[in-house]
């Protein structure tokens, strides 16, 4: 069945402390969705953030991310008090997060909670703590260590705790034993909150997307605690790291700076780490968006340290051999591949094998050097078993993209689109119902394409480190014009939730 739905990460819901969260306007949103007639909502990950604010950089791959904990909600448990939290600085623009400020006025309010709460011998916290001991206990203990050295990577830290040695391990879980059991109440919190969340959702029908980033960051829990499955040298530096090659958007490429897999250790293990991984992620999401899946077929490998990506090579790595026993341990799940720029033969028959839907994004149509009828990113040649986007949170807005291309590229739009009289402000629309009568089974469209936004909405601008992550929707924005019309155009495209 064709359906619908809308991108929109958790931090740029409106709400009343500085960043969206799991409070009251999140489930707001989820009937305006209902209303809207979507089926699915996008949000794309959910773990901690660290240095650039970016969620694709977390400090953990299990963890979620503390921000998105609904003070109102600890207000009504009465941990804590009303007052206390109307006298915090969380930012004076509705519009924007400012992570600074939730940095210093969140983390202490979760800290008064964690005070004033009983959750220590609650059969539901005991429950949670044993259920994800796997990872809750690296995480927590972790955290607490980087809080008592001043925010150090983990790199930094004495020796015997870089290598985890059992007395210096033993010795940091006692002297940071309150800190530890703050840390695993704000998993406990964040977990309760979410499912809550997500269960009022599935009840209206609507799945929820998330997203897990293929790499994790060098400085997480997961490579501090498991450095056998990255590689490392014997100082526990990488020897070379993630990146993308240069291409004709960027010629120096990119530069992610995350610590390559040893997939033959993985490969030994039969890839339990990432089978945990994974089914973590399904007790989270609905369906799963895997960001950067040609690394599973080859990954680039840069040479560390190096100041940019030239220098890199392309290496095997064991996609198929890990998604098959996935598979044959758990079942067929629903994944989405991100399969975006250029797509090998190799790729696209892992794709094909795997038989996860991959992505198909408007604004990759229009590039002069492949303008043909046949150019897969045209509406007319998407597959059925695939994803359509007008653009994703790492392109510009549609809007903002239409005034950025060229002229010659704008009238091949207007051409594919028929349409030579709509202002330039509005073509947002006309773009929506090319995608939406594709023939992708599901079209997800981020919410700032629908109200017609330009670059000042953008999510997130690859390879830079400033003001990403920080748009968030108003009040203002929550028009019963607009949840019509997205419903209107979702019925008349045969994508309605109640079709």
């Amino acid at each position: 069945m064709r359906k619908a739905g809308i991108l929109l990460p958790i931090s740029a819901l409106k709400s009343k402390y500085g960043i969206g969260c799991f409070s009251r306007d999140a489930y707001e949103f989820i009937d305006w969705l209902r209303e809207a007639e979507q089926t699915y909502w996008q949000i794309l990950p959910i773990g901690p953030t660290g240095f650039g604010d970016s969620p694709y950089q977390s400090f953990s791959s299990f963890a979620g991310n503390p921000y998105y904990i609904s003070i109102e909600e600890l207000i009504n448990e009465g941990t804590l008090k009303e007052i206390e939290c109307e006298g915090c600085d969380f930012g004076k623009d509705e519009r924007t997060v400012d992570y600074e400020k939730i940095f210093k006025n969140r983390i202490p309010l979760l800290k008064i909670s964690y005070e004033r709460s009983v959750h220590q011998n609650t059969e539901e916290y005991i429950k949670f703590v044993n259920e994800n001991s796997f990872w809750l206990e690296d995480y927590a203990l972790f955290m607490s260590i980087k809080d008592n050295k001043e925010g150090k990577s983990w790199q930094e830290w004495e020796r015997p705790l870089i290598e985890r040695e059992e007395k210096a391990i033993n010795e940091y879980k006692e002297k940071l034993k309150k800190q530890i059991d703050f840390w695993k109440y704000i998993q406990f919190k964040f977990y309760s909150q979410y499912r809550k969340l997500k269960e009022y959702a599935n009840n209206l029908g609507i799945k929820i997307i998330g997203d897990i980033p293929i790499y994790t960051a060098l400085d997480s829990s997961d490579v501090w605690a498991n450095k056998e499955l990255f590689q490392l040298d014997k100082n526990y530096e990488p020897i070379a790291v993630a990146g993308c090659p240069p291409d004709g958007f960027s010629k120096n490429g990119q530069l992610w700076g995350n610590p390559l897999y040893n997939w033959e250790y993985h490969k030994k293990t039969g890839f339990e780490w990432w089978h945990k991984r994974l089914e973590n992620a399904f007790l989270i999401f609905d369906v799963l968006r895997i960001d950067h899946f040609r690394g599973f077929d080859e990954y680039y490998s840069i040479p560390y340290p190096s100041e940019n990506a030239k220098k890199g090579e392309w290496k095997k790595a064991y996609g198929k051999e890990l998604f098959e026993s996935y598979k044959n341990k758990y079942g067929q799940k629903e994944i989405i591949a991100e399969d975006l720029g250029f797509v090998t033969d190799s790729v696209k028959e892992l794709l094909s094998y795997c038989q996860f839907p991959g992505m198909k994004v408007f604004q990759f149509a229009f590039d002069l050097r492949d303008t043909g009828a046949k150019n897969d990113y045209l509406p007319h040649n998407y597959e059925k078993n695939s994803v359509a986007y007008t653009g994703t949170h790492d392109n510009p807005t549609i809007i903002s993209w239409f005034f950025e291309i060229t002229e010659e590229e704008r009238e091949a739009v207007r051409n594919y689109l028929c349409d030579y009289h709509t202002p330039n402000s509005e073509i947002n629309m006309p773009i929506i119902g090319a995608v939406m009568r594709s023939n992708s089974k599901i079209c997800i469209i981020p919410i700032q394409d629908y109200l017609g936004y330009d670059s000042r909405a953008r999510i997130n601008k690859p390879s830079t480190m400033s003001a990403n992550w920080t748009w968030r929707m108003s009040e203002a924005d929550f028009k019963e014009e607009l949840k019509f019309k997205i419903a209107k155009i979702t019925k008349a495209t045969g994508r309605g939730l109640s079709e």
